[in-house]
């Protein structure tokens, strides 16, 4: 049995090592890396690793968020180059593993059938304080279980999508950003050897920042490209255009009163897997408290506004679909009485036609008598 895990990459020098040590350990067997550009020290960091064989390193420089085209060749590459018979399809921020503590996912997948194709697999946001630097392996410890009105009211929409794992097969498509692909499901793994993602997506504010500036441009050159009105990386685009990502980006994580208080509520649950595993490969730099506490305060009121925005726009769009709706009706009940109107035309000259008949017919009976 053999696994292989692809992942295409830009400016990911702060956890490109871990993420790819992690996974090596969890008896990945090769890893398909494309860089796409990086020019923060990410494509020597994996150059390392492909002289050592265990990544096999290609390079992609346009920035045209071709993710989807890039990552299908990279799977169908894992099943007939690598001969793969597992496949996971992961970001830089992504750590997969087994839920079942003390399992590695090599020992996982020799017990999920092959025969299921391909299944989805949970991501979990993981959260913390946050910083200005740094990878934040020590800070970001809690598993984000806030309710979708909870992230709302914090100017998120919703937690990450799942990812999939599927199969090696040549013929295998990747939707855009991981989530789907071709191959059917035919089932789940057994209980006791189900996976997890662990997502670490918002690990500083220069690397978020960074990533947020690269996707959007990336999007805005992708004219043939187009993200659903919901997209996280384009609304976060908009703030950074905007400059309110700053506060957006702090008002997401949650302060020490608030970790508290989910601790106790089930909102947050501490997993130090990770932490526990690694050290911070890039120094913390945290927020200035009096800064943070001020822009928190501004974030808020950001994010409330965004949510009655969203709020808005969703009963305009509700409205708006109800007058489509009632104008298609009234099109409709327009044609059904143009319709019955033609007909009683024709009936009507029908009738016409008839009476001049008898009149006609009247007519030659007279001319025979006389």
């Amino acid at each position: 049995m053999k696994l292989a895990m692809t992942m295409m990459v830009r400016d990911e020098a702060d956890i490109i090592a871990p993420m790819l040590d992690h996974h090596l350990a969890q008896g990945i067997d090769i890893i398909i890396v494309t860089d796409n550009g990086s020019v923060d020290g990410t494509a020597e960091i994996l150059e390392g690793y492909a002289a050592r064989g265990v990544v096999d390193l290609r390079h992609d420089p346009v920035h045209r968020k071709q993710q989807g085209v890039v990552v299908t060749q990279m799977a169908r590459d894992a099943a007939t180059i690598h001969g793969a018979t597992w496949v996971l399809n992961a970001d830089a921020d992504e750590f997969w593993m087994p839920v079942r503590p003390g399992l590695t996912l090599k020992q996982a997948f020799e017990n999920i059938d092959p025969a299921i194709q391909s299944f989805t697999v949970d991501v979990t946001d993981m959260t913390g304080p946050p910083a200005l630097q740094g990878t934040g392996f020590q800070r970001l410890i809690y598993r984000d279980q806030r309710t979708v009105n909870e992230l709302n009211a914090v100017g998120l929409h919703a937690h990450s999508t799942h990812d999939a794992a599927h199969i090696g097969d040549p013929d295998i498509t990747v939707i855009q950003g991981n989530h789907f692909v071709s191959l059917q499901s035919l089932g789940a793994p057994p209980a006791e050897f189900a996976i997890e993602v662990l997502h670490f997506p918002w690990r500083s504010w220069a690397q978020f920042s960074r990533k947020v500036d690269n996707s959007g441009r990336a999007y805005l050159d992708s004219p043939d490209l187009v993200p659903s009105p919901n997209h996280h990386g384009m609304r976060d685009f908009f703030r950074l255009q905007g400059d309110t990502l700053l506060p957006s980006y702090l008002v997401r994580h949650p302060t020490d009163e608030a970790i508290e208080a989910g601790l106790a509520s089930g909102s947050f649950i501490v997993d130090r897997r990770i932490a526990d595993a690694f050290t911070n490969p890039v120094v913390d730099v945290p927020v200035d408290p009096d800064a943070n506490k001020q822009a928190l305060a501004y974030g808020t009121l950001i994010s409330g506004l965004e949510f009655r925005i969203r709020n808005l726009e969703t009963e305009r769009a509700k409205q708006t679909e109800q007058t489509d709706a009632l104008q298609q009706e009234l099109q409709h009940e327009r044609e059904t009485v143009g319709r019955i109107e033609s007909d009683l035309t024709t009936l009507k000259n029908r009738k016409v036609v008839r009476a001049l008949d008898k009149i006609a017919h009247a007519v030659h009976l007279r001319g025979r008598r006389r």
